[in-house]
């Protein structure tokens, strides 16, 4: 019965020793996996960006904005999150125009391989093209809202209409690339934009929490500076130079970080408990790339954002002043919209972005609130299965 026992403790032993050295083993070889991501992190972070990864080709370019078209896929089926999808064989009339925000790159509709809106909006059978509106610089200061919705966004247009044989577009905009869309139609009265799709689009400036609350309280003092001070027009500009103005790419960055600061500070430590697992450094490296690398708002888009689009509150009511003489009327826009918010957006709320179903004039509108703050909304892991799903089948229906 002893020599019995002493056998079982003898194995027991060796096995629990066993069990240290494979610990041990695993435990050292996380450790150098921890060791050279960081390194590799530190010195050749792009190598874990794998953002921009579908194919296109870029079918025009001024030098700043440029127009891509995505080719259709080869495959049968893509990954999306922890799902496939089949890809659909035939393809709808429409094309689908995405227009990206600014500051914001347009690396965000194609953000990574298994979550892409480009790849999914594909694989449901559409013809995708991206208004890319590039890196603006110091030169580039002057550009405001007439810019970008009665030139630059009409020229992608008629490209786009030229490359794919066909007048009849759909719009597709998140956050300012929805207002711009939104402008654009109100402005030109292009009765061939057949849809409309804005997500977290900014339409009601006094109710997008504290800050919309902040922006009310200025109203009545600018009102009474522009009675007391020659020069000074809420609506039409501040008698000073755009390049004072313009905000540089870090500082939208940290504005945008800003808003969750828990979050950012959260998800660092997670990548520090993490970063021996290369999935998770190059996920978490080609999302921060979103937040990190912003481009400058020109000085005359701030500008305009914040005495039109702001304090004046111009959308909500209805009509925005483009330049002196002319004027974009939003109930002139009798196109089918779709208006997506997110539930937990604290940039766009709710009732922010729902007030554009009171200022167009479009018969067939809807409405959706998604899962999501500002960025999840749009490209968060639950996104491809609210926002996206939303879009592709309202559009299924609306683009032949």
């Amino acid at each position: 019965m002893t020599a019995h026992t002493n056998a079982m403790e003898k194995v027991s032993t060796t096995q629990w020793l066993e069990s240290i050295k494979d610990r041990a083993a695993q435990a050292s070889e996380t450790g150098l996996h921890w060791v050279h991501n960081a390194i590799e992190r530190r010195l050749h972070g792009e190598n874990f960006v794998v953002a921009g990864q579908t194919p296109f080709e870029t079918v025009f370019s001024d030098g700043l904005m440029s127009v891509r078209y995505y080719m259709p896929l080869t495959e049968a089926e893509i990954t999306v999150g922890r799902d496939t999808l089949a890809v659909s064989p035939t393809q709808h009339r429409i094309p689908v125009v995405l227009v990206p925000p600014l500051a914001a790159t347009s690396l965000n509709f194609d953000l990574l391989p298994e979550r892409s809106l480009v790849k999914f909006l594909l694989a449901h059978g559409h013809r995708v093209y991206l208004v890319d509106w590039g890196d603006p610089q110091a030169e580039h200061h002057h550009l405001g809202l007439q810019h970008y919705t009665t030139r630059m966004l009409p020229e992608a247009l008629k490209v786009i209409r030229a490359h794919s044989a066909e007048p009849e577009l759909s719009l597709l905009g998140y956050c300012m690339g929805g207002l711009f869309s939104l402008i654009y139609a109100a402005w030109s009265h292009d009765a061939q934009i057949r849809n409309i799709i804005t997500v977290a689009a900014p339409i009601d400036s006094h109710q997008i929490g504290v800050a919309g609350k902040l922006v009310q309280m200025m109203d009545a003092p600018l009102r009474t500076l522009q009675r007391a001070v020659p020069g000074i027009n809420r609506f039409h500009g501040l008698p000073l130079d755009a390049r004072w103005l313009q905000i540089p790419g870090w500082a939208n960055s940290w504005m945008f970080k800003l808003t969750n600061p828990v979050g950012v500070v959260q998800g660092y430590l997670d990548l520090l408990m993490n970063l021996w697992d290369r999935d998770y450094v190059t996920h978490y490296q080609t999302m921060s790339r979103w937040f990190n690398q912003m481009s400058a708002y020109p000085g005359g888009i701030v500008q305009d954002f914040v005495l039109k689009v702001g304090l004046g509150n111009q959308l909500a009511k209805g009509k925005i002043n483009i330049t002196r003489d002319e004027k974009a009327l939003l109930d002139c826009i009798e196109c089918s919209l779709l208006a997506i918010a997110g539930d937990n957006d604290k940039i766009v709320s709710v009732d922010a972005a729902r007030k554009v179903l009171d200022i167009v004039g479009s018969c067939d509108k809807t409405f959706k609130v998604a899962a999501g703050g500002h960025a999840g909304v749009f490209g968060g892991s639950r996104a491809p299965q609210t926002t996206w799903t939303y879009a592709a089948e309202w559009l299924a229906g609306r683009s032949d």
